[in-house]
């Protein structure tokens, strides 16, 4: 890895001498240039203390996506989706609970009835409780009723007067069931496995995300490692014409004012040398964060301008995306939860009735033995009403906004369907353009090259100005900016219809596919 280090010593070694050279005078330019390449050796020798790292675009991704800050926090937001999910399967199965209370201690004044003459004493009461209670409870989610089974036990010791007293309920059942209120069990049941599958889709859709951000990340670095050395390249091509403009002037066949603007040229690409050599530090840093490697890590791009030659059916990814991604998902969970409010408000305007059934076996004694004995049988039924008499209009109110609300959902759910297909349809467009846009930029970007090399020959022989020779180097500068920006353009393209449709149209494989249970529940472990 330190073998690759000197290249980067020798830009900034040359940058270096490239702002010695533009701020001394045009007499001592060899002087200068022989100071400048014996400094450069010099300092290219020296060992590299940072790590080197080569990167194609494909282990660029590759690396954040197992690595980055932002792939870490996806697994946290997937995460948190599986434990709700886990929470609600939890729910819907039988829990066992116990309850105690213990030294209870009651020693106060209390009021007690006679019930034969109706008088109110007064009594000290000093009594000591204890009890325990074991209960296993069951919700029926198609009903919203729920099913107790209970077994109690207490013991009460009074000390004035001495007494003592066992309670015992060895078996309860209980049921309860509400009749017209709102069943938030049966909605659940509707809703969270959607949700579930949306968190399972959109963890994929956001590592396709980091797979964006980090394509971005190499072409910004790409296109910055570009402009560097353009600007290095063009310095040391601006301060050779200076030279030669030098000597025509010397001989009369060049105006002062052509030096002159060849003298300010070169200053300009001094000052675009660091300009851009700071662009590029700023970019290979920002890389580096991202991917989690150490800040003084340097960074080797491998760029490949090959592309793969496909074109996309609009049909086709339109079908995948609407099956495969996230979009379809919520769009459902969206209308559901709209239904769910509207069921709510519902059952929660009018007649509440609710049904309560308790059967078992109790018995009391002195003794906790007697206290098992010939247990006595106990039967507990009825219903509870509540009617609403008088509610101005505020249950009524609560449905039509509920259903309000739920219509301008739909309302917006089609036209984010429409929008979304649209989005796709766009996205294919510009995929399918995106390669002769390649072709065309790389065929612009040959030609000003080629334009430039005979610019600087014609000036060199005295056949075009400076004027010229400026134009040719600054379009040849913006062609390869535009190659590269294609380049990334095209990536990106591909990149967000992967992610749209979670497929992979280069491989023909299916992304989501590749996930299954197995691997979700490895992100959790």
């Amino acid at each position: 890895m330190a073998a690759r280090r000197p290249f980067l010593k020798t830009i900034t070694v040359a940058i270096g001498a490239a702002l010695a050279i533009a701020a001394a005078p045009p007499a001592a330019d060899a002087q200068t240039q022989t100071q400048a390449q014996t400094q450069t050796q010099a300092q290219t020798t020296e060992p590299s203390l940072s790590a080197t790292r080569r990167l194609t675009m494909k282990q660029t991704i590759a690396l954040a996506q197992e690595q980055s800050i932002s792939a870490m926090v996806n697994e946290n937001v997937f995460a948190a989706g599986y434990w709700r999910y886990r929470s609600y399967r939890a729910g819907r199965l039988p829990s066992l609970n116990l309850t105690a209370g213990l030294a209870n201690v009651d020693r106060s004044i209390q009021p007690l009835q006679n019930y034969e003459t109706g008088e109110i004493t007064y009594r000290q009461v000093f009594t000591l409780s204890n009890d325990v209670s074991l209960y296993l409870r069951q919700q029926i989610a198609p009903t919203g009723g729920e099913v107790r089974l209970q077994s109690s036990l207490r013991r009460l010791d009074q000390f004035t007067p001495d007494n003592l007293t066992w309670y015992s309920q060895p078996i309860t059942v209980q049921y309860i069931q509400p009749l017209f209120s709102y069943n938030a069990a049966r909605w659940d049941k509707k809703i969270e496995p959607h949700m579930f599958e949306a968190a399972k889709v959109e963890y994929i859709e956001a590592m396709e995300d980091v797979t964006i951000l980090a394509a971005s990340y190499f072409w910004g670095l790409a296109l910055a490692e570009l402009n560097r050395d353009n600007a290095v390249r063009n310095h040391e091509n601006s301060r050779r014409l200076y030279r030669i403009a030098r000597e025509r002037y010397n001989i009369g066949s060049m105006s002062r004012g052509e030096v002159m603007q060849l003298e300010l040229r070169a200053l300009q690409d001094s000052l675009a040398v660091t300009t851009n050599q700071i662009a590029y530090t700023e970019q290979r840093n920002n890389l580096a964060s991202f991917l989690g490697l150490r800040e003084d890590t340097d960074i080797e791009l491998v760029v490949d301008r090959t592309l793969p030659g496909i074109t996309l059916d609009h049909a086709e990814v339109l079908e995948r995306a609407m099956r495969n991604s996230s979009f379809e998902l919520n769009r459902q969970i969206a209308l559901l939860e709209a239904e769910r409010a509207v069921a709510q408000a519902r059952g929660n305007r009018g007649v509440d009735v609710s049904f309560n059934a308790r059967f078992g076996l109790t018995q009391q004694a002195d003794r906790l033995t007697n206290a098992y004995a010939s247990l006595r049988d106990q039967q507990v039924a009825g219903f509870t009403v509540s009617i609403p008499i008088l509610d101005w209009g505020m249950g009524r109110g609560r449905v039509k906004m509920a259903q309000s609300q739920a219509e301008t959902v739909r309302y917006r759910q089609e036209q984010e369907r429409a929008d979304y297909q649209r989005e796709v349809h766009t996205g294919v467009m510009e995929f399918n353009a995106g390669q002769a846009q390649c072709e065309g930029a790389l065929r612009a970007k040959n030609i000003a090259d080629e334009r430039f090399a005979l610019s600087v020959d014609s000036f060199e022989r005295g056949a075009i100005g400076v004027l010229d020779l400026n134009t040719a180097q600054s379009e040849k500068d913006a062609a390869d900016r535009n190659y590269i920006g294609a380049l990334a353009a095209y990536w990106n393209s591909y990149f967000t219809l992967r992610k749209t449709t979670l497929y992979d149209f280069m491989s023909r494989t299916d992304i989501a596919a590749a996930f299954g249970d197995d691997e979700f529940d490895k992100l959790i472990e």
